[in-house]
């Protein structure tokens, strides 16, 4: 069944900065060559160095200005938003946990992506588009 979206949220429109046409046509987990598509989270651009972390043990890698790369972020990975340039997470959407704080902290975020952390290697230099959702890898590391 094709559901179509609400008319208060328009395809082509943005909400909070936001390209709400990715979060509702369900255009996340998409690769497209360089470019990983995930779900805008939060909006803004930065271009750094992307560090890919699996879970507590390993919070200790992530360095000031860090692009953070994970599976999922729980309210335990808070702390880290305050150091980290931008957030990439496999799973998510614009209403979880990585979506609210990174917009707290008005850092981009990019949710959803299904293969991040898979395709992205810790040292590796990303831009990440919060409002169109999208993930370039620039080189490796």
């Amino acid at each position: 069944k094709q559901v179509s979206p609400p008319p208060q949220l328009p395809l082509g429109k943005k909400f909070l900065g936001i390209d709400m046409e990715g979060v509702l046509t369900g255009a996340e987990g998409k690769v497209e060559g360089n470019v990983i598509k995930g779900v805008p989270a939060s909006p803004g651009q930065i271009t750094a160095t992307a560090r890919v972390l699996h879970g507590p043990e390993d919070f200790d890698q992530l360095q000031p200005g860090d692009i953070l790369v994970a599976s999922i972020t729980t309210p335990a990975w808070t702390p880290l938003f305050a150091m980290a340039s931008a957030v990439v997470t496999d799973i998510g959407g614009p209403l979880s946990h990585g979506s609210i704080v990174a917009r707290e902290y008005g850092i981009p975020a990019i949710l959803g992506t299904g293969s991040a952390t898979k395709l992205v290697q810790s040292g590796q230099k990303i831009a990440v588009d919060g409002a169109a959702g999208t993930v370039t890898l620039l080189d490796k590391s």
